[in-house]
Formats: structure tokens, sequence, C-alpha cells
């Protein structure tokens, strides 16, 4: 009896010794997702629209592609040249709201030809916003004049404006109000202003309103398009 109790607890033994050595059955690779039919058709539209430099609709079909196929070999192509391609649609959107922001029109005015571009200061209240205007009269020439709300703007006989373009040092240009009263302040060198407002993203402007004090006006001229802007003849 005692032999056979030891022969049993050797056998138990040595199960547990060969059941302890076996190594767990290795666990299956996460599957790699592969990119479908649709996410194929992507990639193919994303490449072409590359080519075509069609960056603001190219960015998002490549966004969507990452996420949907992070490990998928179309997103690691993908991921090579989104950054880029993001980068540059953020550009064109940017510049298309800017070029948005200007209205251009062309008409009689006061038996002459008139071509005008204008655009509104960037203030939260639209009560308070300025129009900046640039003017081709074939009769009264070129002006480039602000143009308010309420009773207009402080410049007795004659003042000088604070402007900045961009990040350039502020520089001073002499200004005048119309003899005809409206709430309005002329640029007096037109050309000047006009072609540095051309070169620059934005133009601030320190002014004084009558009843309402000293604020800087900021107009977004990024987007001004001077051949929307033509010279008309002189009569």
């Amino acid at each position: 009896m005692r032999v056979a109790i030891l022969i049993m607890a050797s056998a138990t033994l040595v199960l547990g010794a060969c059941s302890k050595s076996e190594a767990p059955p290795p666990q299956a690779a996460p599957a790699v997702p592969a990119i479908d039919a649709q996410g194929q058709k992507e990639l193919e539209l994303y490449r072409k629209l590359q080519l075509e430099k069609s960056y603001e609709l190219a960015a998002p079909i490549g966004k969507e592609i990452v996420a949907m196929y992070p490990q998928s070999a179309a997103a690691k192509e993908v991921q090579i040249t989104l950054a880029d391609a993001s980068a540059k649609a953020d550009a064109i959107t940017t510049q298309r709201r800017l070029e948005r922001l200007w209205s251009y029109q062309s008409s009689k005015e006061s038996g002459g030809d008139q071509n005008t571009a204008s655009m509104y200061s960037k203030d939260a209240v639209v009560a308070d916003r300025v129009r900046l205007v640039l003017r081709r009269h074939s009769t009264w020439g070129q002006s480039a004049y602000l143009f308010g709300n309420g009773k207009g703007f402080e410049c007795g006989g004659g003042c000088s404006l604070n402007m900045r373009f961009d990040d350039q040092p502020p520089k001073r240009m002499k200004a005048y109000l119309p003899e005809t009263g409206e709430p309005a302040i002329f640029i007096s060198d037109d050309k000047a202003f006009i072609e540095r407002l051309d070169a620059a993203q934005t133009v601030s402007i320190d002014v004084t309103e009558k009843g309402k004090g000293a604020r800087t006006l900021v107009f977004e001229v990024g987007g001004f398009d001077a051949t929307k802007f033509p010279p008309v003849k002189k009569k």
C-alpha cells in the first residue's frame, strides 16, 4: 500500500513538472487593417489632387486615410506629404477669406466713370466698423479715404494719421476732411498709401472719431487684387 502511494505521488510530480515546462501557446499578432476598395479610391484621389496642387481638397482626404487605416502602407505614404498639404490648404483658405473681405464696383458717378475697392475694419461690433475706400474717378482722380459712422473724424484744418503696415515701423501720412461734410477722412498721398497697402497683409490706422475718442482701426488687406481696381480714363 505504501509503495502504491509513493508511485502515485511520483506520477503526480512528473505530470506537474511536464505541465509547468510546457510553453503557453503563442498569441496571434493583431491583424493590420488592410485598406479597402473605398480607401484605395481615396488614396488614388489624394495622389491626383496632390499632382494638381489642389491642397485644400487633398488635405481632408489624406487625414481621413490616416485616421481610418493608421497602420496601412497607404497611411504611411500619405503621411509623407500630409503636413505640407495641410499647411498649403490652410494658406489657401486664409487667402480666400481675405479676398472675400474686399468689394469691387464699377459704375457711373456724377457724370463720370468710377471704380472702387473697399473693405471694413476688423471690429467685433458691426456698428463700430469703418470702411476703407480706394476710388478712381474720371473727373476727381484717385482717392483713398476712411468712411465712418456718426459725426466722422477729428482733423482740424489738416492732420497726420499714424499708420502701420504689417510689422514695419509706424509711418505718419497727411490727411484732411472733405469740404462736403461726409463722415470721412481722406489720405493726402493716396498713391503711396495704395502702393504700401498692395504689399501688406494688415494696415493699422490710428484715428480720433468725433464723440468717440481715439482708437486703432485694423484692416486685413492681404486679399487686395489690383487687377479688379483698374485705372479710368480721365475726362
